[in-house]
């Protein structure tokens, strides 16, 4: 026994060296990609000093589908509109800068798109729904009164194989929506899908990942009505 106890401290040691020179990653296999988007969050913060954007607008938010949607102000004309769509991000990435492009611009509504690129990146949805509460939190803990909608995950013809995974996370973050005052889920899932319950190709671009301007026109029907609830074209000035 004492000499067991003699050898402990050498192989403490050596786990802890063990550890030090193992490869980056090799301790997480999905480590925190903190910081990655910030050259294109200056990059708003530079065109906002010199264009402030309206306040209390509908602000998007997420991932390219967002940030390719470079017509939707057009979109919903009746509103006022600020794209701040970024990168390929996820939800951690839109939890980590809503203090710097969300909370700032003091918006009526915040519209979300994230959470496609999180499994493919072998998040689970139960990660992608934590970090989309951390998102919902900071903002209504700042401007309780702003509505937060949330674009359920699409079903993607290049990424069919994770439709379990994406079922999953949509039914997560529609029963945090429902028990929440001030947030909406929008299911654009369900239309997207065949008769045959496989993702509509014709919706998407040539990448089968992002949508064109068909697969667009749904997501006009699904959040306009939403728009206009909560935020009447008649009380514009």
């Amino acid at each position: 026994m004492k000499k067991l106890f003699r050898c402990l401290p050498v192989v403490l040691s050596s786990l802890i060296l063990a550890l030090a020179v193992l490869p980056a990653g090799a301790q997480d296999a999905n480590p925190a990609k903190t910081n990655r988007w910030d050259k294109d969050i200056r990059a708003f913060e530079e065109s906002d000093r010199t264009n402030p954007p309206p306040q209390n607008a509908v602000l998007f938010i997420g991932s390219s589908n967002i940030r390719f949607w470079k017509n939707v102000a057009q979109a919903f004309p009746a509103h006022k509109v600020i794209n701040r769509g970024f990168g390929g991000s996820e939800m951690s990435d839109a939890a980590e800068f809503a203090g710097r492009i969300v909370i700032p611009y003091h918006p009526k509504i915040v519209v979300i798109y994230s959470g496609d690129n999180d499994l493919a990146d072998h998040k689970t949805p139960e990660r992608v729904a934590a970090d989309f509460k951390s998102f919902a939190d900071q903002i209504h803990a700042a401007l309780p009164d702003t509505v937060i909608v949330s674009i359920g995950v699409k079903p993607s013809p290049s990424r069919a194989k994770l439709l379990p995974q994406v079922r999953a996370e949509n039914a997560l973050l529609e029963a945090y929506c429902k028990a929440k005052t001030n947030m909406v889920y929008i299911d654009d899932f369900t239309p997207m899908l065949s008769a045959e319950g496989t993702p509509r190709p014709e919706l998407f671009i040539k990448d089968g990942l992002h949508l064109n301007e068909q697969g667009r026109a749904i997501w006009i029907s699904l959040i306009g009505p939403v728009l206009d609830r909560y935020d009447p074209p008649q009380t514009k000035k």
